[in-house]
């Protein structure tokens, strides 16, 4: 049982995990939308929209960020241009679209884009 449980384990070691959510973070800060698994997608909103609040926050935004994402050229991209546009908005950074059904496994997939 998963009660008050606060995130997905997505089948992974806490490693895998990390490394899994943070490139994902930047894909999509390169691309602004990407398909993946419904549960990967479901994560990567939190843990992207907890990004974006860093990114905005202006002490140290460069340095909290990349200390999440190692990559210089998506740090400055989010600190610089993605996260500006959100300044006025509390949340909700993120859009989760149900696409399909994976062929190979029948797995729900989606699409996650920057709003």
């Amino acid at each position: 049982m998963r009660h008050k449980h606060g995130y997905r384990r997505l089948s992974r070691t806490s490693a895998h995990r990390a490394a899994l959510l943070k490139n994902l973070s930047i894909a999509l800060i390169k691309s602004s939308r990407i398909e993946t698994t419904l549960p990967k997608a479901k994560e990567l909103s939190r843990y992207f929209e907890k990004l974006i609040t860093k990114a905005l926050s202006g002490e140290n935004a460069h340095r909290t960020v990349f200390a999440l994402l190692q990559d210089k050229v998506s740090t400055n991209r989010l600190v610089t241009e993605i996260a500006p546009e959100y300044k006025d908005r509390n949340g909700g950074y993120t859009r989760i679209i149900k696409t399909r059904m994976r062929r190979g496994d029948a797995a729900p997939m989606a699409i996650i884009e920057l709003v």
